[in-house]
């Protein structure tokens, strides 16, 4: 477990670097919410985006605190995003990958102590952004956990990133 979570750290270190080493890097930040299942659960967050690491590819890392079902999920997510060009259109639709740490809390019934762990977790992304008039982005994401530590099956989040 500690080699996993040394690898994803690593990981999130080297892909910024390598961006910035390109020249300069326009980075977002901003909110995100929505809902997970398999545990039901609220979703609020904050993300960064660091675009053009490679042509058309963006590092997003970012922050998810889920809340109900009886569980607490603080995630950590390191998620890459291919962004498709459509001709004579603002939506740019996204592919991606991502790997996460997840710290979780478990409420359990009176008499019993809470039990907290730490997992590590990869998902699938398939999303679509479009600027605003402010030069803001809106977007749309759907996250689909892969494998058996996956902390939930499916999270939908829409958020807006703002220009730095």
């Amino acid at each position: 477990m500690y080699k996993r979570l040394v690898v994803v750290c690593a990981l999130g270190l080297w892909l910024p670097l390598t961006a910035h080493a390109q020249g300069p890097v326009v980075s977002s930040y901003g909110l995100r919410a929505g809902f997970s299942t398999s545990p039901d659960q609220l979703v609020l967050g904050g993300q960064m985006s660091i675009g053009e690491v490679a042509p058309n590819l963006s590092f997003d890392p970012n922050i998810d605190l889920g809340f109900g079902d009886n569980v607490t999920i603080i995630a950590f997510n390191l998620d890459m995003h291919y962004h498709f060009d459509i001709t004579g259109s603002t939506w740019r639709p996204y592919v991606g990958a991502g790997a996460g740490i997840n710290l979780i809390q478990l409420d359990l019934p009176p008499g019993v102590a809470d039990d907290s762990f730490t997992r590590v977790s990869g998902s699938f992304i398939l999303g679509a952004g479009v600027p605003t008039q402010s030069g803001s982005r809106f977007f749309s994401e759907l996250k689909v956990g892969i494998g058996d530590s996956s902390t939930s099956d499916l999270k939908l989040l829409v958020g807006w990133n703002f220009r730095r």
